[in-house]
């Protein structure tokens, strides 16, 4: 069906990441190097931190402290009690392209994906890993050979979901003791896995291109579909079973509002970085579902 969405935010470059936190919607905004926080209505908006090498993967500690990818140094920050940013994590022994989406669990545990690749340069594809952050801050590798791992979710059943962009299909792992994550499996195959490595064929060849995304209560995922200006709604094991179509791109979305039934989106005309950093075309829209 076609979305008949409210600007909740405009005048931006380009959101990632909503996330809905203590009566608020938070998000990153890539190139004015920001995360934001705002009532749900758009009013009463604030930096909540400042992040040089492009904010991305929000999340919090137990204790409340915010934790926010540093895309470009491959790093999380960790905002502390006084407002000051300090180095959390750092990934660059394993992030072989920008770091990107994240998941924290309730126990503070992170998962962060990359890119794998030279994605806004229009490099060869390259496959890549999930990153797994202790709430201590150490640094362990557990999935790797994804096709550009991207949002995350965990399901009520303990696995975590993860968005394959380039691969047609969402990941499941079993997440064991510690925070360890099991062999891979297909949660939903979108699609045949693309056999080019070439950015261009590549791209061709996604037929649903996962981005951010986040579970409904009865269990189905909602993704953004960074090349179909839509978000589809998945169901394990089937696939696709309904939609929400945009008149523009959208590349995350997040549920939140007084009652959780408020669709956050992060839209804006393409996911291209030198075409967005230069532009004030990001929007924050809301969906009611």
């Amino acid at each position: 069906m076609k979305a008949d969405p409210t600007v909740v935010l405009e005048g931006y470059t380009y959101f990632e990441c909503p996330r809905w936190h203590d009566g608020r919607i938070w998000v990153s905004d890539f190139y004015t190097f920001q995360v934001l926080s705002a009532e749900e209505d758009g009013s009463d908006v604030r930096v909540e931190a400042e992040v040089p090498e492009q904010p991305s993967g929000l999340g919090w500690l137990p204790d409340g402290r915010l934790l926010v990818v540093s895309m470009r140094d491959k790093k999380v920050l960790r905002r502390e009690a006084d407002g000051e940013l300090v180095v959390h994590a750092d990934l660059s022994d394993y992030a072989t392209g920008n770091a990107n989406d994240m998941h924290v669990d309730a126990e503070g545990r992170a998962y962060v994906g990359h890119f794998g690749f030279d994605l806004m340069n229009m490099a060869p594809i390259e496959t890549a890993s999930v990153i797994r952050i202790e709430p201590d801050g150490s640094v362990h590798e557990d999935a790797t050979g994804l096709h550009f791992p991207n949002g995350m979710a965990v399901t009520a059943s303990g696995d975590l979901l993860v968005d394959e962009t380039l691969g047609n299909r969402i990941s499941a792992f079993a997440i064991g003791d510690g925070g360890v994550l099991g062999p891979r499996r297909d949660w939903a195959v979108l699609g045949p896995m693309p056999e080019s490595t070439d950015m261009a064929e590549g791209i061709g060849q996604v037929v649903v291109a996962p981005d951010g995304c986040a579970l409904a209560p009865d269990g189905t995922l909602w993704a953004a579909d960074a090349l179909g200006q839509r978000i589809v709604q998945i169901r394990e094991g089937e696939g696709v079973v309904d939609e929400l179509t945009f008149d523009t791109g959208v590349f995350a979305c997040g549920f939140g509002g007084h009652d959780g039934h408020t669709l956050f989106v992060c839209a804006a005309p393409d996911f291209n970085e030198h075409a967005r950093k230069d532009q004030r075309e990001g929007r924050l829209l809301a969906v009611r579902v």
